[in-house]
């Protein structure tokens, strides 16, 4: 995959450190400050910046399910109106992630950006390694805060509670060690168990990411079909963090990445509450299935004549039945 190397965009295949053995492995993300209420170190003692309306910036891609991580929690906490999002187009080629409109012309609304690596210069100018999404931007110091979507979605289920009154909780305190434990299955097996099958270099590394990913999606039907949400009556984070893979899975995963034993169509539990995660205020908006088809179908890499199939047939409103079992939605923060 291209990338920057010394500030500069290389268009080889250079990210080979993703690659070990024939088998996926995520490169970490490099920017790692932190926004908290009034502008404390975050809980790792990571350089604290305060909330403010209009100082933090987006840019996501729908294609995404890290991005959609940041869009689900802006929606759910009432952000629209503070912090703005940049959408990059949903094809990722030779540039990386881009702006541009079909006449030329740049929609990035600060600097005029063609390309996200832009973006990622302006900030270090000087920077090696992947150009990703999601990025949470300051624009008054022109820098990168954050672009790991785990600790955005948690700046975001807080930080910014003072400025909009949302007081929605998705990683309650005493849920927190539930919640750690699916999200560390979850994200591992499911999250990127896709990407460890699509993108193997092995028939020996996708078997294994592939028998591990249907394995864990067995283990969620048999969960979920006796409880309403992941921790239990409590709608959280680890909810949102498995939707975003399931939502993307039989429109893109089962073929373009070849994962095909099942679809979530075919598990009860999982398709219910995928419908029902969908339905819920605010969700569908930050789903384009349009986006995420031709994104992945126009990965060469995977698909090399980048045809983007004209289905499948999906309907995420239907009806679904999870109203049977016992659930009480987001918590409320107290104080």
């Amino acid at each position: 995959m291209p990338q920057l190397v010394d500030g500069k965009w290389e268009t080889s295949d250079v990210a080979a450190s993703e690659m070990k053995g024939g088998a996926f492995h995520r490169e970490a993300t490099k920017f790692r400050s932190w926004i908290t209420a009034d502008g404390r170190p975050g809980p790792d003692g990571q350089p604290g910046l305060p909330a403010e309306a209009g100082r933090y910036r987006l840019y996501v891609a729908y294609i995404c399910p890290w991005a959609s991580r940041t869009l689900i929690w802006r929606a759910l906490k009432g952000l629209d109106d503070v912090i703005p999002i940049t959408v990059v187009n949903p094809i990722l080629g030779d540039d990386g992630w881009t702006f541009l409109e079909p006449d030329g012309t740049s929609r990035e609304p600060l600097y005029g950006a063609n390309f996200l690596w832009q973006i990622y210069t302006r900030a270090a100018p000087t920077y090696t390694g992947k150009v990703s999404v999601p990025v949470l931007w300051d624009a008054r110091e022109e820098r990168i805060v954050n672009n790991e979507s785990s600790e955005i979605i948690r700046m975001l289920n807080s930080a910014f509670d003072g400025l909009t009154g949302n007081r929605l909780d998705l990683y309650p305190a005493d849920l927190a060690p539930t919640i750690d434990a699916w999200n560390a299955r979850i994200y591992d097996d499911v999250n990127n168990g896709v990407y460890k099958a699509g993108f193997a270099k092995t028939q020996a590394a996708y078997e294994a990411a592939f028998d591990r990913l249907f394995a864990a999606l067995d283990d969620l039907e048999a969960h979920l079909a006796t409880h309403r949400y992941i921790a239990g009556e409590w709608l959280t984070e680890a909810d949102f963090r498995l939707f975003v893979t399931l939502i993307r899975f039989d429109a893109a995963y089962h073929g373009a990445f070849k994962c095909n034993l099942r679809r979530i169509v075919d598990y009860p539990a999982l398709s219910n509450y995928l419908r029902e995660l969908y339905q819920y205020p605010g969700i569908a908006e930050t789903v384009n299935i349009d986006h995420i088809k031709t994104g992945y179908y126009s990965l060469r890499h995977i698909n090399p004549t980048m045809i983007v199939p004209k289905g499948p047939a999906l309907d995420f409103g239907a009806p679904h039945d999870r109203g049977a079992l016992p659930g009480r939605g987001i918590r409320v923060r107290e104080g």
